[in-house]
C-alpha cells in the first residue's frame, strides 16, 4: 500500500500539524470566510507514538543542517577573500540566508511546518500553534542539525573554517552589547511577526485574490534584516544558526556574547506572537 492510505494505516496522519507553513486557508465554518485552527494543548504524549511526528522531527533537523551548511560556506567565502569585490559581499550572505529559508520552508512546510528556527518554533508556542511536547523537540532537532551542519563545514575544510572565525555571531567592537541586544530583539520581531502574518487563515482567505507563496515573504524578511543588522551581530535571529557555529568553532570570542543570541531571538518571538494574537488579530477578546 503506497501513499495516503499508507500514512493512514500507519496512524503517520493521526497528530496533524496544527498550522504548517504555506497550507491554504480551510472552508467556511459558522458564518465565516475562514476557519481558525484550532489551539494546540500544552501537552499532547500521543504525538510520540506518532510516525508524522518524528518524520516532522527529522524534517526540521535535515533543513537546519543545509541551512548551516550553506550558510556558514557563503560567510567563510567572502572573509577569506582580502577583496569583497572578489566575493558575493554582504549582500550575497544575505541573500543565502534569506533564499535557503525560502527554499526550506517551501520544502518543509507541509511536513513540520518549516520552522527551521526556535525563535519561530517558540514564537508559535506562545501562540497555541503546537504543542509543548512538539516544540521542545522541533528546536533540540533544529540545534542537533546547526551543529552537524556546521561540523562538515569543519571537516571539509578544517584550517579554513579556524581561521575565518566558522561564521559565529559576535557583537561588532563598534557597536554595545545593548546594541546587539536590541538588533537581535527587532530582527527576530520582523522575521516572526511575517511568518505569523503569512500563514494567517483569515488573512490567506479574504485575500485570496492576491497570489501569494508563504515561503517567499519570509525568506525576503531574512535577507532584509541580515542586511540590516550584519554590520552589529551578524545576524543571528535564529538560535540554532548562533549555536551550531559557536559551538563548532568553539573560542572564547564566538562564547562571549551568545547569550545575546538567544535572549534577543526569544524576546521578539515573543512580542511578535504577542502583538499578532493580541493587537493584530484581537483574539482573546473575541466575543463568543
Amino acid at each position: 500500500m503506497e501513499g495516503k492510505d499508507e500514512d493512514v494505516r500507519v496512524g503517520a496522519n493521526r497528530y496533524r500539524e496544527r498550522q504548517a507553513i504555506g497550507t491554504a486557508a480551510q472552508a467556511e465554518e459558522d458564518g465565516k470566510d475562514y476557519k481558525e485552527p484550532p489551539s494546540a494543548p500544552l501537552f499532547e504524549a500521543g504525538e510520540l507514538s506518532s510516525w508524522s511526528f518524528y518524520r516532522a522531527c527529522i524534517a526540521e533537523f535535515v533543513a537546519t543542517f543545509l541551512f548551516l551548511y550553506i550558510t556558514v560556506l557563503t560567510v567563510m567565502g567572502v572573509a577569506k577573500s582580502s577583496s569583497k569585490c572578489n566575493t558575493v559581499g554582504v549582500q550575497g550572505i544575505a541573500w543565502a540566508f534569506g533564499g535557503m529559508i525560502f527554499a526550506l520552508v517551501y520544502c518543509t512546510a507541509g511536513i513540520s511546518g518549516g520552522h527551521i528556527n526556535p525563535a519561530v518554533t517558540f514564537g508559535l508556542f506562545l501562540a497555541r500553534k503546537l504543542s509543548l511536547t512538539r516544540a521542545v523537540f522541533y528546536i533540540m532537532f533544529q540545534c542537533l542539525g546547526a551543529i552537524c551542519g556546521a561540523l562538515v563545514v569543519k571537516g571539509f575544510q578544517p584550517h579554513q573554517f579556524e581561521r575565518l572565525g566558522g561564521a559565529a555571531n559576535s557583537v561588532s567592537r563598534t557597536y554595545s552589547k545593548g546594541g546587539g541586544l536590541g538588533a537581535e530583539i527587532v530582527g527576530t520581531f520582523v522575521l516572526v511577526y511575517t511568518v505569523f502574518s503569512a500563514t494567517d487563515a483569515k488573512r490567506n482567505a479574504r485575500d485570496s485574490h492576491v497570489p501569494i507563496l508563504a515561503p517567499l515573504p519570509i525568506g525576503f524578511a531574512v535577507f532584509l534584516v541580515h542586511l540590516a543588522t550584519i554590520p552589529v551581530t551578524g545576524t543571528g535571529i535564529n538560535p540554532a544558526r548562533s549555536l551550531g557555529a559557536a559551538l563548532v568553532y568553539n573560542k572564547d570570542q564566538a562564547w562571549d556574547d551568545h547569550w545575546i543570541f538567544w535572549v534577543g531571538p526569544f524576546i521578539g518571538a515573543a512580542l511578535a506572537a504577542l502583538y499578532h494574537q493580541i493587537v493584530i488579530r484581537a483574539i482573546p477578546f473575541k466575543s463568543k
